[in-house]
C-alpha cells in the first residue's frame, strides 16, 4: 500500500514538473514575441520620426518662401505708397 502511494506521488510531482517545464516554453514564446515586437515599434518609430523631420524641414522652407514673397508684396506696397506721395 505505501508503494502505490509513493508512485503516485512521484508521478504527481513529474506531472507537476512537466507542467512547469511547458509554462516555462510558453512564457519564453511570448517573451520572443514581444521583443520582436518591440524592435518593430522601434523601426516604426524611427521612420515615423524621419517622416516628421522631414515635414518639419519641408514646413521651414515654405514658411521661407511665404515670407520672401509677403515681403516683396509689402515692399511693393511700400513704393506704391511712396509714388503716390510725389
Amino acid at each position: 500500500m505505501m508503494w502505490y502511494i509513493l508512485i503516485g506521488l512521484s508521478l504527481s510531482l513529474a506531472c507537476v514538473a512537466g507542467l512547469q517545464f511547458f509554462y516555462m516554453l510558453y512564457l519564453e514564446r511570448i517573451s520572443d514575441e514581444r521583443k520582436k515586437r518591440i524592435s518593430e515599434l522601434e523601426r516604426h518609430s524611427k521612420q515615423l520620426t524621419r517622416r516628421l523631420s522631414e515635414a518639419e524641414r519641408q514646413i521651414a522652407n515654405q514658411n521661407e518662401i511665404l515670407e520672401t514673397m509677403f515681403d516683396e508684396y509689402e515692399e511693393e506696397e511700400i513704393w506704391a505708397d511712396v509714388i503716390e506721395d510725389r
